[in-house]
Protein backbone atom coordinates (compact mmCIF):
# COMPACT_ATOMS: atom_id res chain seq x y z
CA UNK A 1 0.00 0.00 0.00
CA UNK A 2 1.41 3.22 -1.29
CA UNK A 3 2.33 5.65 2.05
CA UNK A 4 0.15 9.01 2.29
CA UNK A 5 1.89 12.26 1.48
CA UNK A 6 2.03 15.41 3.23
CA UNK A 7 3.15 18.57 2.92
CA UNK A 8 4.82 19.79 6.44
CA UNK A 9 7.16 22.62 5.60
CA UNK A 10 7.25 26.03 3.45
CA UNK A 11 9.95 28.67 2.53
CA UNK A 12 10.13 31.16 -0.01
CA UNK A 13 12.07 33.79 -1.61
CA UNK A 14 10.20 35.63 -4.12
CA UNK A 15 9.92 39.51 -5.87
CA UNK A 16 6.67 40.10 -3.51
CA UNK A 17 7.69 38.97 -0.71
CA UNK A 18 11.21 37.19 1.13
CA UNK A 19 8.99 34.75 3.88
CA UNK A 20 5.84 32.73 3.38
CA UNK A 21 4.38 35.41 5.61
CA UNK A 22 5.02 38.67 3.03
CA UNK A 23 4.52 36.44 0.25
CA UNK A 24 0.99 35.00 1.52
CA UNK A 25 0.43 38.77 2.40
CA UNK A 26 1.30 39.90 -0.91
CA UNK A 27 -1.07 37.26 -2.66
CA UNK A 28 -3.84 38.70 -0.93
CA UNK A 29 -2.91 42.11 -2.24
CA UNK A 30 -2.37 41.48 -5.45
CA UNK A 31 0.90 42.74 -5.46
CA UNK A 32 2.97 42.66 -8.65
CA UNK A 33 6.99 42.62 -8.16
CA UNK A 34 7.73 43.11 -12.13
CA UNK A 35 9.44 46.66 -12.75
CA UNK A 36 12.73 47.62 -15.11
CA UNK A 37 15.46 45.36 -14.87
CA UNK A 38 17.82 46.59 -12.72
CA UNK A 39 21.30 46.17 -14.79
CA UNK A 40 21.61 47.52 -18.15
CA UNK A 41 23.35 45.55 -20.28
CA UNK A 42 26.11 45.95 -22.66
CA UNK A 43 25.65 45.54 -25.79
CA UNK A 44 21.99 46.34 -24.90
CA UNK A 45 19.27 43.48 -24.92
CA UNK A 46 15.72 43.39 -26.27
CA UNK A 47 14.18 42.51 -22.67
CA UNK A 48 14.05 45.59 -19.93
CA UNK A 49 11.44 44.42 -17.62
CA UNK A 50 11.49 40.90 -15.13
CA UNK A 51 10.46 40.58 -11.60
CA UNK A 52 13.79 40.74 -10.08
CA UNK A 53 14.26 40.13 -5.78
CA UNK A 54 15.68 43.40 -4.68
CA UNK A 55 16.94 44.30 -1.10
CA UNK A 56 17.95 40.66 -0.27
CA UNK A 57 20.35 40.63 2.51
CA UNK A 58 21.58 36.67 2.81
CA UNK A 59 22.70 37.58 6.21
CA UNK A 60 20.19 39.37 8.20
CA UNK A 61 17.14 36.67 6.41
CA UNK A 62 19.34 33.99 7.82
CA UNK A 63 19.39 35.66 11.33
CA UNK A 64 15.34 36.23 11.02
CA UNK A 65 14.96 32.31 11.51
CA UNK A 66 18.04 31.88 14.15
CA UNK A 67 15.22 31.59 17.09
CA UNK A 68 15.71 27.67 18.18
CA UNK A 69 18.28 27.05 15.55
CA UNK A 70 21.45 25.38 16.56
CA UNK A 71 24.44 28.42 16.36
CA UNK A 72 26.82 25.96 14.34
CA UNK A 73 24.22 25.41 11.66
CA UNK A 74 23.94 29.53 11.42
CA UNK A 75 27.54 30.16 10.98
CA UNK A 76 27.66 26.72 8.39
CA UNK A 77 25.08 27.93 6.48
CA UNK A 78 26.59 31.77 6.37
CA UNK A 79 29.98 30.63 5.88
CA UNK A 80 29.15 28.32 2.73
CA UNK A 81 26.66 31.59 1.38
CA UNK A 82 28.56 34.41 1.91
CA UNK A 83 30.72 32.87 -0.91
CA UNK A 84 28.04 31.57 -2.68
CA UNK A 85 25.92 32.44 -6.19
CA UNK A 86 22.49 34.53 -5.51
CA UNK A 87 20.86 31.42 -6.38
CA UNK A 88 22.47 29.01 -3.73
CA UNK A 89 21.66 31.97 -1.44
CA UNK A 90 18.28 31.90 -2.06
CA UNK A 91 18.08 28.23 -1.69
CA UNK A 92 20.00 28.22 1.70
CA UNK A 93 17.07 30.72 3.12
CA UNK A 94 14.22 29.23 1.45
CA UNK A 95 15.24 25.82 2.75
CA UNK A 96 16.05 26.91 6.37
CA UNK A 97 12.41 28.85 6.81
CA UNK A 98 10.97 25.26 4.96
CA UNK A 99 12.87 23.24 7.76
CA UNK A 100 11.84 25.47 10.70
CA UNK A 101 8.39 25.30 9.56
CA UNK A 102 8.68 21.58 9.62
CA UNK A 103 9.80 21.57 13.40
CA UNK A 104 12.95 19.63 11.80
CA UNK A 105 14.91 21.35 14.01
CA UNK A 106 13.53 20.85 16.78
CA UNK A 107 11.90 17.35 15.82
CA UNK A 108 14.84 16.00 14.21
CA UNK A 109 14.70 12.89 11.77
CA UNK A 110 17.45 10.84 10.66
CA UNK A 111 19.81 12.17 8.12
CA UNK A 112 19.45 8.93 6.53
CA UNK A 113 15.66 8.88 6.17
CA UNK A 114 15.79 12.33 4.39
CA UNK A 115 15.90 13.11 0.29
CA UNK A 116 16.56 16.09 -1.26
CA UNK A 117 15.36 16.86 -4.72
CA UNK A 118 17.18 19.81 -6.24
CA UNK A 119 14.92 21.57 -8.83
CA UNK A 120 17.20 23.10 -12.03
CA UNK A 121 19.50 22.96 -14.01
CA UNK A 122 22.12 25.47 -16.46
CA UNK A 123 21.50 27.22 -13.07
CA UNK A 124 24.80 28.79 -12.91
CA UNK A 125 24.87 30.68 -16.89
CA UNK A 126 24.70 34.26 -15.02
CA UNK A 127 27.74 33.41 -12.70
CA UNK A 128 29.63 32.26 -15.85
CA UNK A 129 28.60 35.12 -18.19
CA UNK A 130 29.65 37.35 -15.47
CA UNK A 131 33.13 35.55 -15.11
CA UNK A 132 34.12 35.75 -18.45
CA UNK A 133 35.48 39.04 -19.58
CA UNK A 134 37.90 38.38 -16.95
CA UNK A 135 38.54 35.53 -17.83
CA UNK A 136 39.47 36.21 -20.85
CA UNK A 137 42.39 38.49 -19.94
CA UNK A 138 43.68 36.08 -17.07
CA UNK A 139 43.11 32.75 -17.08
CA UNK A 140 44.46 32.27 -13.65
CA UNK A 141 42.11 35.20 -12.16
CA UNK A 142 39.79 31.68 -12.02
CA UNK A 143 38.79 30.81 -8.62
CA UNK A 144 39.64 26.81 -7.75
CA UNK A 145 35.96 26.97 -6.43
CA UNK A 146 35.00 27.42 -9.94
CA UNK A 147 34.94 24.02 -10.74
CA UNK A 148 32.60 23.03 -7.86
CA UNK A 149 30.57 26.14 -7.85
CA UNK A 150 29.91 25.87 -11.73
CA UNK A 151 27.83 22.88 -11.73
CA UNK A 152 24.10 22.69 -10.52
CA UNK A 153 24.98 19.90 -7.92
CA UNK A 154 26.39 22.72 -5.48
CA UNK A 155 23.24 23.02 -4.52
CA UNK A 156 22.91 19.38 -3.91
CA UNK A 157 26.15 19.48 -1.78
CA UNK A 158 25.24 23.28 -0.04
CA UNK A 159 21.60 21.70 0.92
CA UNK A 160 22.97 18.81 2.27
CA UNK A 161 25.49 19.69 4.15
CA UNK A 162 23.68 22.97 5.71
CA UNK A 163 21.00 20.66 6.99
CA UNK A 164 22.94 17.46 7.56
CA UNK A 165 20.65 15.63 4.73
CA UNK A 166 21.76 11.80 3.94
CA UNK A 167 19.39 10.01 2.37
CA UNK A 168 18.12 9.87 -1.83
CA UNK A 169 18.88 13.07 -3.75
CA UNK A 170 19.83 14.06 -6.98
CA UNK A 171 18.63 16.98 -9.47
CA UNK A 172 15.36 17.30 -11.22
CA UNK A 173 15.04 18.89 -14.85
CA UNK A 174 12.31 20.00 -16.66
CA UNK A 175 12.53 23.44 -17.85
CA UNK A 176 9.63 25.61 -16.93
CA UNK A 177 8.08 22.47 -15.33
CA UNK A 178 11.26 21.30 -13.55
CA UNK A 179 9.35 22.07 -9.72
CA UNK A 180 6.78 19.92 -10.22
CA UNK A 181 9.07 17.06 -11.54
CA UNK A 182 10.77 17.39 -8.29
CA UNK A 183 7.75 17.61 -6.42
CA UNK A 184 6.60 14.01 -8.10
CA UNK A 185 10.02 12.55 -7.64
CA UNK A 186 10.04 13.69 -4.03
CA UNK A 187 6.27 11.66 -3.81
CA UNK A 188 7.80 8.95 -5.61
CA UNK A 189 10.75 8.60 -2.92
CA UNK A 190 8.75 9.27 0.23
CA UNK A 191 5.83 6.30 -1.17
CA UNK A 192 8.78 3.93 -2.39
CA UNK A 193 9.94 3.75 1.29
CA UNK A 194 13.58 4.89 0.14
CA UNK A 195 12.82 7.58 2.71
CA UNK A 196 10.61 9.29 5.23
CA UNK A 197 11.26 13.29 4.25
CA UNK A 198 12.06 15.31 1.46
CA UNK A 199 12.81 18.24 0.58
CA UNK A 200 12.12 19.57 -2.82
CA UNK A 201 13.93 23.17 -3.65
CA UNK A 202 13.18 25.18 -6.33
CA UNK A 203 16.73 27.09 -7.97
CA UNK A 204 16.41 30.77 -8.25
CA UNK A 205 16.74 31.45 -12.20
CA UNK A 206 19.48 33.95 -12.09
CA UNK A 207 19.87 34.29 -16.55
CA UNK A 208 21.77 35.98 -18.41
CA UNK A 209 21.54 38.48 -21.14
CA UNK A 210 22.15 36.02 -23.18
CA UNK A 211 19.19 33.35 -21.93
CA UNK A 212 17.15 36.52 -21.70
CA UNK A 213 18.00 37.69 -25.67
CA UNK A 214 17.50 34.04 -26.45
CA UNK A 215 14.04 33.75 -25.21
CA UNK A 216 12.75 37.27 -26.69
CA UNK A 217 14.24 35.81 -29.90
CA UNK A 218 11.77 32.61 -29.98
CA UNK A 219 8.89 34.92 -29.46
CA UNK A 220 8.96 33.51 -25.53
CA UNK A 221 8.75 36.60 -23.43
CA UNK A 222 7.04 40.04 -23.65
CA UNK A 223 9.28 43.03 -24.76
CA UNK A 224 6.11 45.60 -27.13
CA UNK A 225 3.02 47.23 -25.55
CA UNK A 226 3.45 47.44 -22.19
CA UNK A 227 7.44 47.40 -21.61
CA UNK A 228 7.26 51.12 -20.78
CA UNK A 229 4.62 49.91 -17.75
CA UNK A 230 5.96 47.07 -16.37
CA UNK A 231 3.38 45.94 -14.04
CA UNK A 232 0.69 45.88 -16.53
CA UNK A 233 3.01 43.91 -18.54
CA UNK A 234 2.31 39.84 -17.51
CA UNK A 235 -1.86 39.37 -18.70
CA UNK A 236 -2.23 35.65 -18.22
CA UNK A 237 -5.92 34.54 -20.29
CA UNK A 238 -6.20 38.54 -21.07
CA UNK A 239 -6.61 39.19 -24.48
CA UNK A 240 -3.76 42.00 -24.92
CA UNK A 241 -1.09 39.03 -23.48
CA UNK A 242 2.31 38.75 -25.24
CA UNK A 243 4.64 36.63 -23.59
CA UNK A 244 5.80 35.72 -20.34
CA UNK A 245 7.97 38.18 -18.05
CA UNK A 246 11.00 36.92 -16.41
CA UNK A 247 10.75 35.82 -12.67
CA UNK A 248 13.50 35.37 -9.82
CA UNK A 249 12.27 32.76 -6.90
CA UNK A 250 13.56 30.52 -4.75
CA UNK A 251 10.93 28.04 -2.73
CA UNK A 252 11.25 25.06 -0.74
CA UNK A 253 8.90 22.37 0.17
CA UNK A 254 9.06 19.65 3.08
CA UNK A 255 6.99 16.20 2.01
CA UNK A 256 6.46 13.53 4.57
CA UNK A 257 4.84 10.75 5.00
CA UNK A 258 1.63 10.97 6.90
CA UNK A 259 2.78 8.53 9.31
CA UNK A 260 6.27 10.51 10.22
CA UNK A 261 4.24 13.65 10.48
CA UNK A 262 1.97 11.98 13.25
CA UNK A 263 5.11 10.13 14.55
CA UNK A 264 6.72 13.61 15.41
CA UNK A 265 3.07 15.33 16.26
CA UNK A 266 3.57 18.54 13.76
CA UNK A 267 0.96 20.33 11.92
CA UNK A 268 -0.01 19.15 8.51
CA UNK A 269 -0.02 22.06 5.77
CA UNK A 270 -1.94 19.52 3.16
CA UNK A 271 -1.75 16.75 1.60
CA UNK A 272 -0.45 16.01 -1.58
CA UNK A 273 -2.68 13.36 -3.28
CA UNK A 274 -0.41 12.42 -6.63
CA UNK A 275 1.05 13.75 -9.52
CA UNK A 276 1.90 13.01 -13.14
CA UNK A 277 4.68 13.79 -15.97
CA UNK A 278 3.44 13.41 -19.49
CA UNK A 279 6.01 14.22 -22.68
CA UNK A 280 5.21 14.93 -25.87
CA UNK A 281 8.13 13.29 -27.78
CA UNK A 282 8.77 17.19 -29.11
CA UNK A 283 11.72 19.02 -28.79
CA UNK A 284 10.58 22.32 -29.42
CA UNK A 285 9.11 24.97 -27.44
CA UNK A 286 5.37 24.96 -28.62
CA UNK A 287 2.39 23.63 -25.84
CA UNK A 288 0.20 20.63 -26.98
CA UNK A 289 -3.11 20.29 -25.91
CA UNK A 290 -3.00 16.41 -25.67
CA UNK A 291 -0.03 16.28 -23.35
CA UNK A 292 -1.44 18.48 -21.26
CA UNK A 293 -5.06 16.61 -21.19
CA UNK A 294 -3.08 13.59 -20.46
CA UNK A 295 -0.72 14.97 -17.37
CA UNK A 296 -4.20 16.26 -15.69
CA UNK A 297 -5.97 13.43 -16.66
CA UNK A 298 -3.49 10.89 -15.38
CA UNK A 299 -3.00 13.39 -11.97
CA UNK A 300 -6.79 12.88 -11.64
CA UNK A 301 -6.25 9.02 -11.62
CA UNK A 302 -3.20 8.70 -9.62
CA UNK A 303 -4.74 10.87 -7.31
CA UNK A 304 -7.93 8.69 -7.14
CA UNK A 305 -10.46 11.70 -7.68
CA UNK A 306 -13.14 12.77 -9.77
CA UNK A 307 -12.57 15.35 -12.34
CA UNK A 308 -15.95 17.17 -10.38
CA UNK A 309 -13.92 16.93 -7.08
CA UNK A 310 -11.28 19.82 -8.35
CA UNK A 311 -12.68 23.21 -7.57
CA UNK A 312 -9.28 25.24 -7.67
CA UNK A 313 -6.84 25.50 -10.87
CA UNK A 314 -3.69 27.21 -10.55
CA UNK A 315 -2.66 27.42 -14.43
CA UNK A 316 0.54 27.39 -16.00
CA UNK A 317 -0.95 30.50 -17.59
CA UNK A 318 2.46 32.31 -18.91
CA UNK A 319 0.65 35.42 -20.79
CA UNK A 320 1.67 33.85 -24.34
CA UNK A 321 -1.11 33.90 -26.70
CA UNK A 322 -0.56 29.85 -27.93
CA UNK A 323 -0.29 28.89 -24.27
CA UNK A 324 -2.97 30.71 -22.37
CA UNK A 325 -5.23 29.44 -25.49
CA UNK A 326 -3.85 25.52 -25.51
CA UNK A 327 -3.72 25.27 -21.37
CA UNK A 328 -7.52 26.31 -21.97
CA UNK A 329 -8.76 23.51 -24.60
CA UNK A 330 -7.22 21.39 -22.43
CA UNK A 331 -9.10 21.99 -19.13
CA UNK A 332 -12.21 21.95 -20.82
CA UNK A 333 -11.39 18.62 -22.33
CA UNK A 334 -10.67 17.04 -19.24
CA UNK A 335 -12.96 19.21 -16.69
CA UNK A 336 -16.11 18.96 -19.30
CA UNK A 337 -18.71 21.45 -17.90
CA UNK A 338 -17.19 21.57 -14.85
CA UNK A 339 -14.89 23.52 -16.11
CA UNK A 340 -17.19 27.00 -15.39
CA UNK A 341 -17.19 25.62 -12.08
CA UNK A 342 -13.93 26.09 -11.57
CA UNK A 343 -11.47 28.62 -9.85
CA UNK A 344 -8.80 29.80 -11.66
CA UNK A 345 -5.76 32.28 -11.80
CA UNK A 346 -2.09 32.25 -12.99
CA UNK A 347 0.87 33.24 -9.78
CA UNK A 348 3.11 34.22 -12.76
CA UNK A 349 1.14 37.39 -13.09
CA UNK A 350 2.18 38.73 -9.77
CA UNK A 351 5.12 36.87 -9.48
CA UNK A 352 6.43 36.32 -12.95
CA UNK A 353 7.64 33.59 -14.87
CA UNK A 354 10.05 31.89 -12.09
CA UNK A 355 10.78 28.73 -14.44
CA UNK A 356 12.85 26.75 -12.63
CA UNK A 357 11.19 26.89 -9.24
CA UNK A 358 7.77 27.65 -10.92
CA UNK A 359 6.37 25.07 -9.59
CA UNK A 360 7.08 25.39 -6.31
CA UNK A 361 6.41 28.39 -5.91
CA UNK A 362 2.65 28.32 -7.48
CA UNK A 363 1.83 25.20 -4.86
CA UNK A 364 3.08 27.17 -2.01
CA UNK A 365 0.90 29.62 -3.39
CA UNK A 366 -2.06 27.03 -3.56
CA UNK A 367 -1.70 25.92 0.14
CA UNK A 368 -1.48 29.67 1.38
CA UNK A 369 -5.01 30.12 -0.65
CA UNK A 370 -6.35 26.65 0.92
CA UNK A 371 -5.12 27.47 3.96
CA UNK A 372 -6.94 31.45 4.20
CA UNK A 373 -9.58 30.71 1.95
CA UNK A 374 -9.32 32.84 -0.76
CA UNK A 375 -8.28 33.12 -4.72
CA UNK A 376 -5.57 35.90 -5.29
CA UNK A 377 -5.92 38.78 -8.04
CA UNK A 378 -5.15 38.80 -11.46
CA UNK A 379 -4.88 42.62 -11.92
CA UNK A 380 -3.90 42.47 -15.50
CA UNK A 381 -7.24 40.16 -16.59
CA UNK A 382 -9.40 42.92 -18.01
CA UNK A 383 -11.06 41.01 -21.33
CA UNK A 384 -10.38 37.07 -20.84
CA UNK A 385 -9.90 35.39 -24.24
CA UNK A 386 -12.87 32.72 -23.01
CA UNK A 387 -15.40 34.06 -20.71
CA UNK A 388 -16.80 30.84 -20.06
CA UNK A 389 -14.45 30.01 -17.61
CA UNK A 390 -14.54 31.22 -13.84
CA UNK A 391 -11.61 33.42 -13.68
CA UNK A 392 -10.00 35.40 -10.58
CA UNK A 393 -9.57 38.78 -12.29
CA UNK A 394 -8.78 42.06 -10.48
CA UNK A 395 -10.02 41.76 -6.93
CA UNK A 396 -9.08 38.65 -4.46
CA UNK A 397 -12.13 36.45 -4.21
CA UNK A 398 -13.31 35.01 -0.73
CA UNK A 399 -13.43 31.26 -1.30
CA UNK A 400 -13.10 27.73 0.48
CA UNK A 401 -10.57 25.76 -1.94
CA UNK A 402 -10.82 21.85 -1.11
CA UNK A 403 -8.88 20.31 -3.56
CA UNK A 404 -6.79 22.35 -5.98
CA UNK A 405 -4.96 21.23 -9.32
CA UNK A 406 -1.50 23.00 -10.44
CA UNK A 407 -0.10 22.37 -13.89
CA UNK A 408 3.88 23.53 -15.58
CA UNK A 409 4.55 22.95 -18.69
CA UNK A 410 8.03 22.97 -20.34
CA UNK A 411 9.83 23.28 -23.13
CA UNK A 412 10.61 20.28 -24.85
CA UNK A 413 7.18 18.40 -24.40
CA UNK A 414 7.37 18.36 -20.58
CA UNK A 415 3.65 18.26 -18.79
CA UNK A 416 2.88 18.16 -15.32
CA UNK A 417 0.02 18.59 -13.10
CA UNK A 418 0.18 18.34 -8.93
CA UNK A 419 -3.04 17.37 -6.87
CA UNK A 420 -3.11 19.58 -3.84
CA UNK A 421 -5.88 18.73 -1.02
CA UNK A 422 -6.86 21.10 2.18
CA UNK A 423 -5.85 19.39 5.31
Amino acid sequence: MSKDVVITGMGVITSIGQSIEEFKFSLKQGKCGINYLSQNYVPQISVKIGAEIHGLSFESALNNYRSGINDEIIAKALSIGKRSTLPIQGSIISAIESWKSAELFEKAIPGERIGLIVCGHNTTNHYRYNLYEKFSKDPEYLSPRYALQYLDTDQIGTLSCVLDIHGDGSLAGGASASGNVGIIKGLQLIRSGEVDACLVAGVLADLSPMELQGYYNIGAMTGGKYSNNPTLACRPFDEEHEGFVYGQASGCLVLESSESAKKRGIPVLARLLGGAIVLDGNNLSNPNEQGEIRAMSLALKKSGINFDEIDYINAHGTSSPLGDKTELIAIREVFKEHSQNIWINSTKGLTGHCLYSAGLIEAIAVILQMQEQFIHPNKNLLNPIDTSFRFCGSELQQTEIKTALSNSFGFGGINTCLILKKE
